[in-house]
């Protein structure tokens, strides 16, 4: 096992936690969005994005290398983004200028709540991130004294 390795996971990690907050970002400052895309020329709401994540190493061979080896892991890696599939909501406001004859509005199938649990739940896990960082540099460092 290298000395960077421990580097090399929280960076990944760091990396990915941070793209997932910018997509949670994305979507509650686009709550509110009724005209998001055109799709066959008529606009729809805004839609609810998020972030699939996987480890860095996903064959059944890797993980088997690594038990056999007892390596420690290849960090995580943002795959893709995601609409999310959920429906959108249908708020009654005829003077909406998007409203329908009954006056109704499509509006994004984002909820500014489980954003902000979300969020909450990235930065956490970008803290903790951070703090293995530098627990992982404070090794390091330890490991360079001895030889003096």
């Amino acid at each position: 096992m290298r000395l960077s390795t421990g580097f090399d996971i929280s960076a990944s990690a760091l990396t990915a936690e941070r793209l997932r907050m910018d997509v949670v970002s994305s979507n509650i400052s686009n709550a509110g969005t009724t005209r998001g895309k055109l799709v066959d020329g008529k606009w729809v709401p805004y839609t609810r994005k998020m972030v699939v994540m996987e480890p860095n190493s996903a064959s059944f061979q890797s993980y088997l290398q690594t038990e056999m080896n007892k390596e420690a892991g290849q960090g995580v890696k943002a795959t893709k983004i995601v609409e999310d599939t959920a429906p959108y909501k249908i708020v009654y406001n005829p003077t909406h200028p998007d409203a329908d004859k009954d006056g109704n509005v499509l509006m994004p199938n984002v909820d500014v709540l489980k954003e902000m649990v979300d969020m909450i739940a990235a930065t956490r896990s970008y803290e903790a991130n951070v703090t293995a960082l530098n627990a992982s540099k404070a090794m390091v460092t330890k490991a360079l004294e001895i030889g003096k």
